[in-house]
């Protein structure tokens, strides 16, 4: 139980832990969890990739179809986004 509880701590930084917005002895920490715990690891890791990869897209110059757009805009809760 109390990994999952770190784990948990853990997840709520892990963010700002990626863009490098942490103190040092924070990240040293983190390191060091992540080092034992191969789910977070993979939350990083799955994290790392998935800025990179927008930032490689070429987003910017292509439309995502709308009905993916609403669909995903449906799915992460921001129907506000979407046309009605």
């Amino acid at each position: 139980m109390v990994a999952h509880e770190n784990c948990q701590s853990m997840l709520l930084f892990l963010s700002d832990f990626v863009d490098g917005e942490l103190n040092q002895d924070f990240c040293m920490e983190i390191e060091s969890h992540l080092a034992q715990c191969p789910d977070c690891s993979i939350v990083v890791d799955t994290l790392r990739k998935t800025i990179s990869l927008y930032r490689n897209s070429s987003l910017e110059t292509e439309q995502v179809p709308e009905d993916v757009r609403e669909r995903l805009f449906k799915c992460l809760n921001l129907e506000e986004f979407t046309n009605k």
